[in-house]
């Protein structure tokens, strides 16, 4: 066996070894990070929230030390086309290019993951702020996978019965990252988030800070019709693909809900490369975003993974 075969077979059998992320996150479907004590700034007097970082990295999230990491890297490479179309220097130039939607066929695919992890390479930006928006408010994730625990959000704004963003923005220990929360249950999420209030707080999020990139972590597409209304409100979608768990015609039966007109990518996530094709590592901006193996593992895998399924932007 030469020294390649033997460093391949090493790399193989410490993989195997390593436990996919989305089984350990399944495994703990009651998952709580323990939050840190939020602090008080001098100047505004309002808490901010401290990232709970021993507990999300085991998750594999972002954290401000992982800049070197694969992990890292093949984010970087995914955010670049997204902030040159909001820079207008992409293929194509959208309205509210710097809203972002970050969706799904269908749950368990990651989105969550995919949107947090973005919020967070972007937030790294010395240029940018950004706006993580939960809004998956039938199953919001998001917020309380980074240890939030504020009750007031999203739906409390467009309902009505919070009248000022400052109620229910959440500030962060990074600088550059703000989060809003789902807010309280009601018994019309569906509807409040398919209104017209709704498309207002888009248009202003978009236009309140010139720098400010939001990210909002919509529903699944096949279980939420709000989500393809959402989608019009925004200027570039990022929709998550399961490698060997969604299958090509669930794909394209969640891309014929999305208008066109907009930028679409695919990410696709769960991939792993294959012993014999190691040199890869899953991502490519051909209207296939993606990243690599060793992250979020398909528990229930029934397809080949899907990319590149349009032009590139």
């Amino acid at each position: 066996m030469s020294t390649i075969e033997k460093s391949l077979a090493k790399r193989a059998a410490q993989q195997a070894e390593r436990p996919g992320l989305a089984d350990s996150t399944l495994r703990q479907e009651g998952f709580k990070p323990k939050s840190r004590t939020p602090h008080v700034d001098n100047q505004s007097g309002s808490y901010i929230h401290c990232f709970p970082w021993d507990d999300l990295r085991p998750l594999g999230i972002l954290t401000p030390n992982t800049k070197r990491s694969q992990l890292a890297e093949e984010y970087r490479q995914i955010k670049r086309p997204l902030l040159m179309n909001i820079d207008k220097k992409g293929a194509d130039i959208v309205d509210n290019a710097n809203l972002i939607m970050v969706t799904s066929a269908l749950p368990r695919e990651g989105k969550t993951f995919s949107a947090i992890n973005l919020a967070m390479s972007i937030a790294m930006e010395r240029d940018r702020t950004v706006l993580l928006v939960d809004g998956d408010v039938a199953k919001p994730t998001a917020a309380k996978r980074l240890g939030i625990k504020h009750k007031a959000g999203l739906l409390d704004l467009v309902d009505g019965s919070s009248t000022k963003m400052s109620d229910v923005l959440v500030r962060t220990e990074l600088p550059n990252l703000r989060i809003l929360p789902a807010g309280r249950p009601h018994d019309r999420a569906t509807e409040l988030l398919a209104s017209e209030q709704m498309a207002q707080f888009m248009s202003e999020f978009s236009t309140r800070y010139p720098d400010r990139v939001v990210i909002f972590d919509s529903p699944p597409l096949l279980l939420a019709s709000e989500t393809a209304v959402l989608s019009s409100c925004v200027g570039q979608i990022v929709m998550v693909v399961a490698a060997e768990q969604t299958s090509r015609h669930t794909a394209n039966e969640a891309l014929a809900l999305l208008d066109r007109e907009k930028i679409i990518g695919l990410l696709l996530n769960k991939y792993r490369p294959s012993l014999g094709n190691r040199s890869g590592s899953g991502y490519g901006y051909g209207y296939g975003y993606g990243y690599g193996y060793g992250h979020e593992q398909s528990p229930e895998p029934d397809s080949a993974p899907i990319a590149q399924q349009y032009p590139t932007a």
